[in-house]
């Protein structure tokens, strides 16, 4: 059976220095607004579950937290052992965490446990590394219609593979009260949440198609037909989201909860 790391891994790990350049940047403000809910200090261990290539571990540790993280991509790794080096990064699988019992006073997962196959193992996993009065911070999109994202995602998605309409993927845990009751089957209460807008802004199509490449649908597109079909479809996508002579602003909307 195909875990969650051997599904992700691979599509993620070629873009993940992309990733850190082009698109990690525009998500400080989300990190920032879990790590502060969750009160990040000096000393707070902290694990980032699906951390990519280390743009929220970094911000943790410039407070001072002794950070971890996980993730599926080998490439990723590679790069947050580079920017974090006294860090506690490895490859592995959200519904198999390689720490012990009680570990951490604080998890993270940005955009990341609503792909897992099983988000409710992902998320006991998640406790069980918890210390006692530890919290939980888990981020993801917004309700689809909230954003204007995923209608370029959708161009792309059509050129991967199909894939069953049920399951893992960015969306999964969106809808109101879906992922709260995924945190209530972990073992876990909601004691607080937000939204945060995320706006993206891109200096040209360079830039829009690097970031949109560097990982996830658009790395399976990519795969299946061909990186100049996909940059094609892309640049069309973009139009409706177009400023200036060449740059683009997208604006989409992520939601956090804390959980404990």
């Amino acid at each position: 059976m195909t875990t969650t790391g051997q599904a992700h891994g691979e599509q993620w790990s070629g873009g993940a220095r992309a990733w850190a350049k082009l698109v990690e940047p525009n998500t400080r403000g989300l990190y920032n607004a879990v790590h502060d809910r969750l009160g990040i200090v000096d000393g707070t261990r902290l694990l980032d579950v699906g951390c990519g290539p280390g743009g929220s571990a970094l911000l943790a540790a410039g407070r001072g937290a002794r950070v971890a993280g996980l993730d599926a991509a080998a490439g990723s790794i590679e790069v947050a052992r580079e920017r974090i080096p006294e860090g506690d990064f490895r490859v592995g699988d959200m519904e198999s965490l390689p720490w012990r019992d009680g570990s951490f006073d604080a998890v993270t997962g940005f955009n990341s446990f609503q792909f897992a196959f099983d988000p409710v193992i992902a998320l006991s996993q998640a406790h069980r590394v918890l210390a006692s009065g530890g919290r939980l911070g888990m981020a993801l999109w917004a309700p689809r219609k909230e954003s204007q994202q995923p209608k370029i995602m959708a161009v792309v998605g059509a050129l991967a593979p199909p894939q069953p309409p049920a399951g893992p993927g960015p969306f999964a845990l969106s809808e109101p009260g879906v992922a709260e009751s995924v945190l209530e089957a972990a073992g876990l209460r909601v004691v607080d949440g937000g939204q945060v807008p995320v706006v993206v802004e891109y200096p040209d199509s360079d830039a829009a198609c690097g970031a949109m490449m560097a990982g996830g649908i658009a790395a399976r597109a990519v795969q299946h037909s061909g990186e100049e079909r996909v940059r094609q479809a892309m640049l069309e996508a973009l139009e409706e989201f177009r400023v200036g002579t060449d740059g683009y602003r997208i604006e989409n909307r992520f939601r956090f909860l804390i959980a404990e």
